[in-house]
């Protein structure tokens, strides 16, 4: 992002997550595994329990060693309005999970998720698909169709649950330049069938439809991360498809958060991917 970039000399070396809940935040544990890849001994990342009420307040008293924040639920948007300048991407889901202080003392906001979503698929081979699934039609789905606006050449499908949930993705669609279709949440299962499948949806949403995964699957991005596998996710493995995970998607855009944070390019992925698993694993 302009003017982001940093100096040896520059004393700003403090970062952050803030949400409501925060407690399960990963984002400390794959941003401090970063720092100390990257030898930078001398910053720190911590969370904070941050609702939309008090969101002003908390960004207001921040002083001049800040360096960035991460945002997570609820936010994305509410911290729009306290930003000098969004990028295109962050404009176009009206999602910011991202803040980064200029040298200059703005304040400039970014969605990662989007780009987040579109390496974390390219890790796994998926450069361009012909068409696409989106299971939900929440915050998640949203950057979710902006990341197929980058890869999908045709339409995308969204399985919804209300009438108001389907105007709403088909808007996006108008917005981001994607054909969306929405089909009923009834008839999810036709979702599966897609070369790309994109779960967007909260935890034990999707498990009913373990039962009705075809043969040869071909690609799921299951959002989820704890708990892992979801049932759906673990189904689709076992017929050999391949599998996103929300972890991929919460390292992809980690990553780029560090690197605009710290200016240091390219951030240590194996490192935080690394680190992420064994949180995973001990909680």
């Amino acid at each position: 992002m302009h003017g982001a970039t940093r100096t040896d000399g520059d004393r700003r070396n403090r970062a952050a997550v803030l949400g409501s809940p925060i407690a399960h935040s990963l984002s400390p544990v794959l941003h401090r595994a970063a720092y100390e890849e990257l030898g930078l001994d001398d910053w720190s990342y911590d969370r904070f329990e941050v609702d939309e009420a008090a969101l002003p307040g908390f960004v207001g008293k921040l002083g001049p060693e800040w360096a960035g924040l991460s945002l997570t639920m609820p936010l994305k948007r509410a911290v729009i309005p306290l930003l000098d300048g969004i990028s295109e991407t962050a404009s176009a889901v009206e999602a910011v999970n991202t803040v980064v202080f200029t040298e200059d003392g703005r304040r400039l906001g970014d969605n990662t998720d989007v780009p987040g979503m579109v390496a974390a698929l390219r890790e796994r081979g998926i450069e361009q698909v012909d068409s696409a699934a989106i299971l939900g039609a929440g915050a998640t789905a949203s950057s979710a169709l902006a990341a197929l606006a980058r890869i999908c050449t045709g339409e995308v499908v969204a399985y919804v649950r209300s009438q108001a949930r389907a105007a709403e993705m088909r808007q996006w669609g108008e917005r981001l330049d994607v054909e969306v279709r929405t089909e009923d949440w009834a008839d999810a299962e036709h979702a599966l069938c897609a070369p790309l499948v994109i779960a967007t949806t909260p935890a034990g949403t999707t498990d009913v439809l373990s039962s009705v995964v075809p043969e040869r699957p071909a690609t799921l991005f299951d959002v989820l991360y704890d708990p892992w596998p979801t049932a759906l996710a673990a189904r689709w493995s076992a017929y050999g498809g391949a599998v996103v995970s929300g972890l991929d998607l919460l390292v992809h855009q980690a990553v780029l958060q560090v690197e605009q944070m710290t200016g240091r390019v390219p951030a240590p992925l194996d490192a935080m991917r690394t680190a992420g698993e064994k949180a995973l694993a001990s909680r």
